[in-house]
C-alpha cells in the first residue's frame, strides 16, 4: 500500500468520523436524558431508534466510493465487488447462525465462533474492492471503538441505557467486566464491522455504477 493511500483514507475517513462521534454522544446524551425512545430506544440493542450510527454505513460507503472512483481508484469489477460483498456478509451470517445453533446459552463459545466467522467475512469482503475495504474498516474502527468505551463504561457504572442492558437470556449474575467482553467488546468488533464494511461496499458499488453513468449523460 503507497503512502498516498494511506494519507488518502485518513483524509477520507476523519470527517466521517468525527461526524459519527457527534452522533455517538448524542444518542447517549438522548438515553441518560431520558429522550423519546423513539429517536433514543434504550432497550437491548437499541433496534431501531431513529438517531443511532448504524444508519450512516450506507451513506459512507457511497461517499468512499465515489471519493476513491474521482480519484482514480476503482474496483476490479462491479460483478466481482458484488459477488464477494454479498459472500462474505454470507459467510459471516451462516457461521453465525450455526454458532446460535451449537453454542446454545455457552455465550463464551458464541463468542469466539463470531470472531471466527467475523474473520472469515472480512477477509472475503476485502476481495472485493481492497481500496474500499481499507476505508470502510478504517472507519467501522473509528466509529464502534468509542462505542467499546462507553459501553464499558455505561456497564460498570449501571447506566440504564441501551449500551449497558444484556439481551434476552442473558447468564444472570455475570460480572461486568465479562458482560462488557460479551456484549460489548466482541460484537461492536466482529458483526458491526462485518456488517460497516459489507453494506458499505454494497452501496459503494452503487455509487460507482451512478459516478459511470454520468459522463455518458453529459
Amino acid at each position: 500500500m503507497s503512502p498516498l493511500h494511506k494519507e488518502s483514507t485518513g483524509n477520507l475517513v476523519f470527517v466521517p468520523a468525527l461526524i459519527t462521534l457527534a452522533l455517538t454522544l448524542l444518542r447517549l446524551t438522548g438515553e441518560l436524558l431520558n429522550w423519546s425512545p423513539v429517536f433514543f430506544n434504550k432497550s437491548a440493542g437499541g433496534g431501531g431508534a431513529l438517531i443511532g450510527i448504524s444508519w450512516l454505513v450506507p451513506f459512507m460507503g457511497f461517499y468512499f466510493a465515489w471519493r476513491l472512483h474521482r480519484a482514480g481508484t476503482v474496483p476490479a469489477g462491479l460483478g466481482r465487488l458484488f459477488g464477494f460483498a454479498v459472500l462474505g456478509l454470507a459467510v459471516y451470517a451462516g457461521v453465525f447462525m450455526l454458532a446460535l445453533a451449537v453454542a446454545k446459552e455457552n455465550v463464551w463459545l458464541l463468542s469466539t465462533l463470531g470472531v471466527v466467522g467475523a474473520a472469515a467475512g472480512l477477509f472475503l469482503l476485502r476481495q472485493a474492492w481492497p481500496a474500499l475495504f481499507t476505508s470502510l474498516f478504517a472507519y467501522g474502527l473509528a466509529a464502534r471503538v468509542p462505542v467499546v468505551i462507553i459501553m464499558f463504561l455505561a456497564i460498570m457504572g449501571n447506566w440504564g441505557t441501551h449500551y449497558d442492558v444484556a439481551p434476552p437470556n442473558f447468564p444472570a449474575g455475570m460480572a461486568a467486566f465479562p458482560k462488557w467482553v460479551v456484549i460489548g467488546l466482541v460484537p461492536q468488533l466482529t458483526f458491526w464491522m462485518v456488517y460497516t464494511v459489507a453494506i458499505g461496499l454494497i452501496f459503494g458499488g452503487l455509487a460507482v455504477l451512478v459516478a459511470r453513468r454520468r459522463p455518458a449523460q453529459a
